[in-house]
């Protein structure tokens, strides 16, 4: 954890380092018919801070937000305020962890005020097909792009594979209505042995339909997943994750890590030392979601430094 870690002095340091102006670092730029029934090679990771200007950059259409990262200022007038501050830092997407008390019409009223698209969305497997359709139908209103299963956790391979084929029923569903559907990882569906020395990774990217189901990669818990198996170069492992996987990777969760040591070590963008450009350069996703579980100082800061340092990377 990086509680009271002090994130500006960090990445100013780091531009220091790399020569890039700070100025010109920060703020450089700116229904559903649903009848189923349900069930660094050879080392550490180098410290990812913008080198340079050489290189492509990160679309800034492309870049969102995971909401959950501010779910401590997303309650009553904050939820405006908050949201207004990342129209302000220059984000057009974000994805949603929930309407905070709002139906989904009010809240997408609330977004295209501000200029804010809710592409993408973490909603949970559904309990039923009504809840299926519910979903469906807010992400729909919503005018959400994506739908993603945020965690599942088991250490049985048979709740998994019971898991993946609900998710090809719900994913054919949100296609006929227009959306793409896809899961979100963790660490555990690298490490946990469910039997035989197989791991709910190997079972989702074998049973969940590649024509259906898209991966949303969370570099963070990929590169920790590569810690936990021992990998000699986790930011490898998170590259021959996305590489390797049948499902397209559509989405990441770009979100740094302090240190290799521990599995809950969260950083803001470029005060960690997870790669990103590395990763970028290897496989190009359609949206770079920042997000912090546990920001270092501020949500508001986290999200400004993360809109600020995924501008001004070039891979």
């Amino acid at each position: 954890m990086c509680f009271g870690f002090n994130a500006p002095g960090a990445l100013r340091r780091s531009l220091e380092e790399k020569g890039v102006d700070r100025r010109s670092f920060l703020r450089g730029a700116a229904a559903v018919g649903v009848g189923m029934g349900l069930a660094g090679v050879g080392g550490t990771a180098a410290i990812a801070a913008p080198s340079g200007r050489k290189g492509r950059p990160v679309p800034p259409g492309l870049i969102s937000i995971q909401l959950y990262t501010l779910r401590d200022i997303m309650r009553g007038e904050g939820v405006d305020a908050t949201l207004a501050s990342l129209a302000d830092f220059g984000y057009t997407k974000v994805e949603l962890a929930g309407l905070y008390g709002r139906t989904a019409e009010s809240m997408r009223s609330t977004l295209d005020s501000l200029g804010i698209t809710p592409s993408s969305s973490h909603d949970g497997i559904s309990s039923s097909p009504a809840a299926l359709e519910a979903k469906i139908a807010n992400a729909v209103a919503l005018g959400q792009t994506h739908i993603n299963v945020p965690y599942l956790a088991s250490t049985s391979g048979d709740d998994w594979r019971r898991w993946a084929d609900q998710m090809n029923v719900e994913a054919a569903a949100a296609r006929a209505a227009g959306l793409k559907y896809g899961y979100h990882n963790h660490a555990h569906e690298f490490t946990t042995d469910v039997g035989g020395g197989e791991t709910p990774w190997d079972i989702f990217t074998s049973r969940l339909d590649p024509k259906l189901v898209h991966l949303e990669v969370d570099l963070y818990w990929a590169v920790t997943g590569g810690v936990g198996v021992g990998a000699k170069d986790p930011v490898q492992f998170a590259i021959d994750t996305i590489q390797q996987a049948p499902q397209k990777v559509l989405q990441y969760h770009v979100k740094d890590k302090e240190s290799l040591d521990g599995d809950r070590n969260f950083a803001d963008l470029g005060t960690g030392i997870i790669d990103f450009a590395r990763i970028f350069r290897a496989h190009t996703p359609k949206e770079y979601i920042v997000e912090n579980d546990q920001p270092d100082v501020t949500p508001l800061q986290t999200a400004e430094v993360g809109y600020d340092y995924l501008r001004a990377l070039r891979f």
